[in-house]
């Protein structure tokens, strides 16, 4: 356990650390609106954990501004900002045998996108057969939400996407078939902030990331 530690304070001790508290965003962020002339949602943020909701946070990473790192044990997305900090934001998860980790990119983003099931997801429910030539974006069924930003690997789209969600209860939890689903205030958020290109960083578990901050 000491030698554990050592190494976890080691690593700390290698990275920048910003001194300032974590800064929660004002839960006014997650009334409802409009966007595009489709209807936003409000969530009822006060009845999730401090953990799911967009919160400014240290976070001590060797990873340029711009990069995603997604910690799927702790349920957590986070945008690398300069000088030690981060935006973090809540998901769920891939179910158990849905979950991936590696590195990739964002090869596109989609404002309202539409959503097309694949072969294997409408095998386990035939009830989509329906929509096997897609769902046109913005219908309040279209479980992406507001927005998409799609994970790329070697030039090859991952069918892995961040995206917003009709099942906000979801969040925090292990619940979608590979993807990483947030709030749609949330997507529409990190969608403004990110370019496409953005290394995206998808840690297995458990986080090494989040165990060097707790050591610190």
């Amino acid at each position: 356990m000491r030698i554990r530690a050592t190494i976890l304070l080691v690593l700390a001790g290698c990275l920048p650390v910003s001194p300032l508290p974590e800064q929660p965003t004002d839960l006014a962020v997650y009334a409802a609106s409009k966007d595009s002339g489709h209807e936003v949602q409000a969530i009822e943020a006060e009845r999730y954990p401090p953990y799911l909701l967009r919160s400014a946070v240290s976070f001590p990473t060797e990873e340029v501004a711009g990069t995603i790192i997604v910690d799927p044990g702790k349920f957590q997305l986070y945008l690398v900002l300069d000088e030690g900090r981060a935006l973090r934001y809540g998901i769920a998860v891939g179910k158990e045998g849905f979950g991936w980790s590696g590195t990739g990119y964002i090869g596109r983003r989609a404002r309202w996108p539409g959503w097309t099931p694949p072969p294997e997801m409408i095998q386990r429910k035939p009830e989509l057969e329906r929509w096997a030539d897609g769902m046109p974006g913005g219908r309040s069924d279209n479980p992406l939400g507001a927005r998409a930003l799609y994970i790329y690997l070697n030039g090859h789209d991952t069918q892995i996407r961040f995206h917003g969600t009709i099942e906000p209860y979801s969040i925090g939890r292990r619940a979608s078939s590979g993807c990483f689903r947030m709030f749609n205030q949330d997507v529409i958020d990190l969608y403004d902030r990110v370019a496409d290109g953005a290394k995206v960083v998808v840690l297995a578990e458990p986080s090494a990331v989040v165990a060097a901050q707790v050591a610190q």
